[in-house]
């Protein structure tokens, strides 16, 4: 059991900063001898600093085998919480940077496959406009993006990904920025996009492209086959590449289904057509992903208003169409 420590005089004077990043890198490299390569000091440096890091706290941080080390309960409770501290200090050195130029700063997002490749294009590059000399790293996800693992461990400062049911993760704040919903695509010149009336049915035996089996755009799909009581559709290909089944669709004999937020105003224009097929109406939101009790920089802050006011724009626009097709 960890005895009880006096901060003030056994932590305060005597731990540093070094010592975290220190115990950080050890546990991510798994091996006090590669951990001290990537530091450039010797291993038995790095084993002494472990060794006092353990005895100012008073537990073992880490378990020691041949395969290198693990961090033990206490050890991830401490990296977790230097991870917190060395987030905040960096989020600190971007408030001070921001000041000095409101411009520019550094911005780390996530984006699932569709939104990356089609939602985020345009709403990036107003950004630049307005602010040229902000860095953007964009990290695509896999769709759905699971644990957010690297937002977790604050590699990344937001999130845009959809979210299929209420969030359950106390640690996460969620914002919905678009309710979306699933519709059913073809070729411009297909036989299908000149009917004004289709029923799903009638699409059992086409060939269709949709994304692997667990993905929400193939369970709603199978779901609205299962509602009519019909087989399930012949399925061609597989992938999540949203470009890829936008191009195979514009030029070939297939069918697949879209999130309605991501086929392009112009879609005529570039050979694909909404067919007039109803889906379930299950609600499929765009959120904006951020960690709870996590100071954002204020460059993040500003990406995040951008967003929000462009997907703003984006809904009315959905809603517009949407009448429009309606009548």
């Amino acid at each position: 059991m960890a005895r009880k420590i006096d901060w003030e005089a056994q932590l305060g004077r005597r731990l540093k900063l070094r010592d975290l990043h220190v115990f950080s890198t050890v546990v991510q490299r798994g091996s006090m001898a590669k951990a001290a390569e990537q530091l450039g000091v010797t291993q038995p440096a790095v084993s002494e600093l472990i060794s006092d890091l353990e005895h100012a706290l008073g537990a073992r941080l880490l378990d020691r085998g041949p395969r290198g080390v693990e961090p033990t309960a206490a050890g991830r409770v401490l990296l977790r919480r230097s991870n917190a501290a060395f987030d905040e200090l960096r989020q600190g050195i971007r408030e001070i940077q921001f000041l000095a130029d409101p411009a520019a700063g550094e911005l780390r997002v996530g984006a699932v496959e569709s939104i990356a490749t089609v939602i985020l294009p345009p709403i990036i590059q107003e950004f630049f406009r307005q602010y040229p000399r902000v860095v953007l790293q964009l990290h695509r996800l896999g769709d759905p993006p699971l644990k957010l693992t690297e937002l977790r461990e604050r590699g990344l400062d937001l999130v845009l990904a959809r979210v299929v049911r209420e969030n359950e993760d106390n640690d996460l704040d969620v914002e919905v920025l678009l309710e979306d919903e699933m519709v059913v695509t073809a070729g411009a010149k297909s036989p299908w996009a000149s009917r004004n009336k289709i029923d799903l049915a009638e699409l059992v035996d086409e060939p269709w492209i949709l994304t692997p089996a667990s993905s929400w755009t193939t369970l709603m799909v199978m779901e609205g086959f299962r509602m009519q009581g019909l087989p399930m559709p012949r399925i061609c290909l597989t992938t999540f590449c949203t470009s890829l089944r936008a191009s195979l669709v514009a030029g070939g004999p297939f069918i697949t289904a879209f999130p309605r937020s991501i086929v392009p105003f112009d879609a005529g224009a570039r050979g694909i057509k909404i067919l007039p097929i109803d889906l379930p109406l299950r609600p499929w939101p765009v959120a904006i992903i951020t960690l709870k009790n996590r100071s954002l920089s204020p460059v993040a802050q500003l990406f995040i208003d951008h967003v929000r006011a462009s997907m703003r724009s984006n809904a009315d626009g959905l809603e517009a169409e949407t009448a429009d097709t309606a009548g």
